[in-house]
C-alpha cells in the first residue's frame, strides 16, 4: 500500500499557512483510496529529544567504544528511522524560522541523517523516494533583492533529503505570510494570497500523482 510520511513542525496551531498545505497534500493523498495510508508527526506538539551525545550522529557500528548512550533515545531513533523507511513520500512542513527550519525539525533531521544507516555511499533505502517540502516564509527572498539568500531553511532540506540521502526533493513554497500583519509587508497582501492558493494547488497535485 502506498504510504506517506506527514511531519509538521509549525508552532502556529492554528493560522499556519505551512500546515494547512500539509492538510492539503494529505487530504489529496487519502482521497486516492483507503489504501493510501498516512503516519502524522507533530513535531512541535511532540517534540523529538535533542541527541544527547554526538556518537548518535554514526551508526552504531562506527561509534566510539565506552561512551554511554541513553536506551531511551537510541529507541527513538529507530522510530524515526523506521517511520521514514516504511514512507513511499514524505511531506514536511518547513516555516522559515529565523532564516532557518525549526528547532522541532533539526531534531527530526539528526534523528535520521545517520551515516551508514539512512546517508552515505552504499547505505541510501530511500535514495529514489519522494519528499515534499511545503516552505512557508513571512517576508520574501526574490533573486536580486537584499535578501536574496537569507532563505537557510530549504538548503538544508534539499542537501539532506536530496544530496545526501537520494530523495527526489518537490519544494511548494508561499511567500509574504506576514503581510496581513506586517505593516512594512502590506503591499504584498495579493501576491501572499496568491502564493498561498498557489501552493495549495501545488500540493494537491503532487499528492494525485506521486
Amino acid at each position: 500500500m502506498p504510504h506517506l510520511l506527514h511531519l509538521d513542525s509549525s508552532a502556529d496551531l492554528a493560522t499556519s499557512r505551512s500546515r494547512a498545505v500539509t492538510a492539503s497534500f494529505a487530504d489529496a493523498w487519502r482521497a486516492r483510496g483507503d489504501d493510501h495510508t498516512v503516519t502524522y508527526r507533530d513535531l512541535h506538539t511532540d517534540p523529538l529529544p535533542h541527541l544527547a551525545h554526538a556518537e548518535l550522529h554514526w551508526a552504531a557500528a562506527d561509534r566510539k567504544p565506552g561512551i554511554p548512550l541513553p536506551p531511551e533515545q537510541e529507541r527513538i531513533m529507530e522510530t524515526i528511522q523506521a517511520e521514514l523507511l516504511a514512507a513511499d513520500v514524505v511531506v514536511i512542513g518547513a516555516p522559515l524560522y529565523n532564516y532557518t527550519v525549526p528547532s522541532t525539525l533539526k531534531v527530526w533531521i539528526d534523528n535520521v541523517h545517520v551515516p551508514g544507516v539512512l546517508a552515505g555511499e552504499g547505505s541510501r533505502p530511500m535514495a529514489g523516494r519522494h519528499a515534499v517540502v511545503v516552505s512557508s516564509r513571512g517576508a520574501t527572498y526574490d533573486t536580486g533583492t537584499p535578501t536574496e539568500g537569507w532563505d537557510h531553511g530549504v538548503p538544508v532540506l534539499q542537501i539532506v533529503l536530496g544530496a545526501s540521502l537520494g530523495m527526489q526533493v518537490h519544494l511548494v513554497q508561499t511567500s509574504a505570510t506576514l503581510a496581513d500583519r506586517l505593516p512594512d509587508l502590506a503591499a504584498l497582501r495579493e501576491r501572499s494570497e496568491a502564493e498561498l492558493a498557489a501552493a495549495h494547488a501545488a500540493a494537491r497535485e503532487l499528492a494525485t500523482t506521486l
